[in-house]
């Protein structure tokens, strides 16, 4: 055996290796002495025997106060630092490591999905070399400037003048504008609350809405990213076989358009052959797809080389609008001219063909709403630096500023374009001419060409690269296990997520239709707005501590206004696609909801339950609540008595039982269990009990919480808990437990104390008690039970008893039992009369139930029978155990010169009382026997313990209440009804 090192142990294992560029840690010992380490963790520090990581034998240190599990230095406990004048607060340095760098962004190990977070390694590499971090300007500035400029305004934009006219062309504008800028705020606030990791909108609604909602909107944007990116290679596609018609390997479809009627002339116009598109869409799509397999790095490399010819198209555009008409231009062009705009200020809604052609036998009848749907893809785009989170500098800042003035600047541009473009030429040249903007250009269309060809490759590229890796950040959360083919590496690049996209983009290209594409995009990206819309109203509205975002442009009104505007664009687009893309989202919330895996990531829909669950407890307050309103609310005690395997923290049947105390399942149950032994002891015992008994409440499918209290005793435990479990009128108001049928077998005193104390306390606290005689044999949902239901209505109990009744009526297992009630009459006289009341009392109730009313004569009779099993050798045998009981008592007190005490109490016995009692619990098991021998289930009044008498002998009362009887429920009301005769 070594000498005891500085940081070793003789009873530890064999040192680990740790892996190559990995800081190492060595876990905590008992001997350590509580400093805090302050130095630095540099991956390059030497690290010699004594630093190297060590294990803890299983089991080791698992009581130890929590205040005492501190941490050492990262290396010898002795040194500068074991004289901290820190170590009254007992730092942790892996705390300070892990947590605080985490929390700035440093390389720290993070769960994959919100289920992990509780087995976080404390593994902390070496930090990676990362690309450098963008700015506003390039990290959002310019890539949502480069989605949002592209194909439709190019090919598209002209003609929506032509075809809507000036006015409504800029109501159009406005719509669009007005329906991002909102989103863009919401956004704005979302991103500046915390910290953004991957998944760009699908990690801001999924951590507002819950992870079911984000799943599902996460779903429905990545579709529409991956059809958007087929959107933008056919419009390339066909800018190029505009450009250059000899490319195409099929005849062109002509189209005349007979113009002579108003003073014009004929007019041909040639659109490419569809064939042709999709071939070449095609191939252009799996080029790029190749590009984005060889990855990010060479995209962002290249996008500001796609920008430009973008930026210098438009400024061309706007030369040549200025410069128009030109010597060889059209007649149609007319140059700026309020001429012009006066003519083209109303909208000229007309029938054209699926390439948008006008014609009077067009198969397509465009309207606002139509052109509303064609244009709206011009504006979105604004999700793209967002999307970028991870590469930017200081996020909080960039996405605010870098998402809005793109969303201003490109909406502004759009105004005035709309001003430009119904000046510029007459309504027939617009709708005609499918490339104006190249037509008009200065100084050459080519420039146009080129411009369009770049911008929608650009834009395809930065769309089929992020579809791809918000399916990777879907699945790599871990909800939805039918994504785990998906999942990727940090760091790696998704290929088999951007061969799925692929299928995906190449299916839209074969459509091949450009206008029929992109109203499938906005009804996507709109439902993603909407969502952000949504969890900025949800979060600004429930206003919880946590949220406070660095964006102070917000208000819950404007949220729900942008919210409002993205449904009402869907629903004005076309109610259909809405509707399908509704069921869509839906379906897979409801998958979700379904198989995937429960996860809590503080969505704002927990904080507004949690809101709604103070505002509905304040407005019930603390008076009675209405007997209409009554509901029962059960304190299921767990393991009071009884041995159960260790691993099974309830009787399986008491959740069976207290589902059948609710009707269709409403209503809350708490499971409690009480761990005996001091608290700071067995603490983390008890965590460890009810995490168990929590999953066991969710596999039977039980609505309820576990509490688990520890305490000296079970006595203690239970008064403590019955007089403060609960908040206001929330309260547990029933207590259900085993009877202790094996009380006699297992603790011939400590049982019966207990058991009294419980039913004592109860009555005390105004707490009604049902106590399951017979729980192994309680059915489950499925074991369907026949017979009656029989009442023994003995005491007043506030219709408790009638209403358990009904409550079990209610369950598959007893709806084919029949109900029975009955009644004790002091004198023959009164069967009559007292049958008619409770006959009408029930009616009054709308309960059915059959009454039968025994009297005190046959009361009396029932108790002289001579059947093999009858009572009366049972009364016998316990009039036998009482008098033994009570003579060992009184020796006792002889033998010490006290008076009879039990558990600490002084006791009275009156031998007289005890027989009589002992009597009637006789005659009340005889009558049982007789009428409910077939019964399914007997309910019957519980006797409150007589005061001041041994413990032992209510036990021995109650035995020889539920003796032969093989199911029986003993139910005690308490000062309040749980039924009422008013409407």
């Amino acid at each position: 055996m070594g000498s005891r090192g500085a940081g070793g142990g003789a009873d530890e294992e064999a040192p680990m290796p740790p892996k190559p560029s990995q800081q190492r840690y060595r876990p905590v010992e008992p001997h350590d002495g509580a400093v805090v380490q302050m130095e630095s963790m540099e991956s390059g520090a030497s690290a010699d025997s004594s630093t190297a990581p060590r294990r803890i034998k299983p089991g080791r240190n698992r009581s130890m106060d929590p205040r005492t599990q501190v941490t050492s230095s990262n290396g010898p406990s002795s040194g500068p630092h074991s004289d901290s004048k820190l170590e009254l607060f007992g730092f942790d340095s892996l705390v300070n490591i892990l947590g605080l760098k985490s929390m700035t962004g440093e390389p720290a190990q993070v769960p994959a999905s919100p289920t992990d977070s509780e087995n976080v390694g404390i593994t902390i590499g070496c930090p990676k070399e990362t690309d450098p971090k963008l700015g506003t300007m390039m990290g959002v500035f310019v890539p949502c400037l480069q989605n949002i400029l592209g194909i439709i305004y190019y090919i598209r934009f002209t003609w929506i003048v032509g075809m809507g006219g000036v006015w409504q062309s800029l109501v159009l504008c406005a719509f669009c504008g007005a329906c991002t800028f909102l989103t863009g705020l919401s956004l704005s606030a979302i991103a500046t609350n915390g910290a953004m990791k991957g998944g760009g909108p699908y990690y801001l609604i999924g951590r507002a809405l819950g992870p079911e909602v984000g799943v599902s909107i996460g779903l429905c944007f990545f579709l529409g990213n991956a059809v958007a990116g087929a959107m933008y290679v056919l419009g390339a596609v066909e800018t190029f076989l505009d450009a250059v018609p000899s490319a195409g390997f099929f005849q062109e479809k002509v189209t005349m358009i007979d113009n002579t009627v108003n003073g014009g002339s004929a007019t041909t116009i040639s659109t490419p052959s569809l064939h042709d598109l999709q071939i070449y869409g095609v191939i252009v799509t799996i080029l790029l797809f190749f590009i984005v397999f060889g990855g990010v790095k060479i995209i962002n490399k290249v996008a500001p080389a796609f920008l430009m010819p973008v930026l210098f198209s438009i400024l061309c555009i706007y030369i040549g609008v200025f410069n128009a008409p030109s010597p060889n231009s059209s007649k149609g062009i007319t140059g700026l001219s309020m001429t012009t705009l006066r003519d083209n200020w109303s909208a000229d809604y007309q029938r054209t063909n699926n390439a948008g052609v006008p014609g009077p036998n067009g198969s397509i009848y465009w309207d606002f709403n139509a052109l509303l749907g064609l244009f709206f893809p011009a504006v979105t785009g604004i999700m793209a630096g967002s999307n970028r989170s991870a590469s930017l500098k200081d996020t909080q800042r960039s996405i605010p500023i870098g998402t809005l003035n793109a969303t201003l600047s490109t909406t502004a541009m759009y105004l005035l374009s709309v001003f430009l473009f119904g000046a510029l030429a007459t309504r027939e040249e617009l709708l005609t001419d499918r490339l104006l903007t190249a037509t008009v250009a200065w100084p050459a269309p080519a420039v146009i060409y080129i411009g369009i060809i770049l911008s929608t490759l650009g834009a395809a590229l930065q769309s089929l690269t992020g579809a791809p890796r918000l399916l990777v950040a879907i699945a790599n959360d871990d909800i939805l296990p039918i994504l785990n083919y998906f999942k990727a590496y940090e760091g790696s690049e998704p290929h088999l997520a951007t061969l799925f996209t692929s299928f995906i983009c190449i299916g839209c290209v074969v459509i091949g239709n450009l206008d029929l594409i992109t109203p499938t995009i906005t009804m996507f990206f709109l439902l993603c707005y909407a969502g952000v819309n949504l969890s900025c109203f949800l979060l600004d509205l429930l206003d919880a501590p946590s949220w406070r975002p660095r964006w102070k442009l917000h208000h819950w009104s404007l949220s729900l206004i942008g919210a409002l505007l993205c449904i009402v664009i869907m629903f004005m687009i076309s109610w259909t696609f809405t509707v399908v893309s509704l069921a869509l989202a839906s379906l897979i919330y409801y998958y979700v909801s379904l198989k995937g895996k429960a996860g809590d990531w503080g969505d704002g829909f927990k904080s507004a339950y949690f809101q709604l669950a103070l505002r509905s407890l304040r407005s019930l307050g603390a008076n009675q609540v209405h007997p209409k309103n009554w509901y029962p609310i059960p304190l299921i005690f767990c393991r009071p008595w009884g041995r159960l395997p260790e691993d099974v923290p309830c009787h399986p049947k008491l959740a069976d039982f207290a589902n059948f105390m609710k009707k269709k399942g409403r209503g809350m149950s708490i499971f409690v269990s009480i761990i005996d032994g001091d608290y700071h002891e067995s603490a983390e015992d008890a965590k460890t009990a009810c995490r168990q008994l929590s999953a066991y409440i969710d596999y039977k499918r039980c609505e309820g919480v576990a509490e688990i209290i520890v305490a000296p005793s079970v006595s203690h435990g239970f008064r403590s808990i019955v007089q403060t479990m609960g908040l206001g009128n929330l309260k547990p108001n029933i207590v259900v437990m085993r009877y202790p049928e094996i009380w006699r077998h297992e603790n011939l005193t400590q049982i019966p104390s207990t058991f009294v104390s419980i039913i004592n306390d109860c009555i005390t606290a105004n707490k009604a008690v049902v106590t399951v005689k017979g729980l192994d044999e309680w059915p489950n949902e499925y074991q369907r039970q026949y017979g009656t239901i029989d009442l023994y209505w003995i005491v007043r109990d506030g219709g408790l008893m009638l209403l358990l009744s009904q409550l079990l009526l209610t369950k598959d297992s007893f709806e084919s039992c029949k109900i029975q009630v009955f009644c004790i009459a002091e004198e023959d006289t009164e069967a009559e009369e007292l049958k008619a009341d409770v006959k009408k009392f029930l009616y009054d109730l709308r309960m059915q139930a059959e009454v039968i009313v025994v009297t005190m004569r046959s009361f009396e009779a029932h108790a002289d029978g001579s059947r093999k099993d009858d009572p009366q050798e049972a009364y016998t045998s316990a009039q036998q155990r009482i008098g033994v009981y009570l003579s060992e008592m009184k020796e006792a007190a002889q033998r010490e010169g006290w008076p009879l005490m039990e558990g600490g109490k002084q006791v009275v016995v009156n031998e007289q009382k005890v027989n009589k009692f002992l009597n009637t619990m006789l005659k009340l098991n005889a009558t049982i026997l007789k009428h409910s021998r077939m019964a399914a289930v007997v309910l019957v009044s519980l006797p409150a313990p007589p005061l001041n008498q041994p413990a032992y002998c209510y036990m021995e009362y109650m035995d020889l209440l539920v003796e032969n009887v093989p199911r029986m429920l003993i139910v005690r009301g308490y000062r309040r009804d749980v039924v009422t005769l008013f409407t």
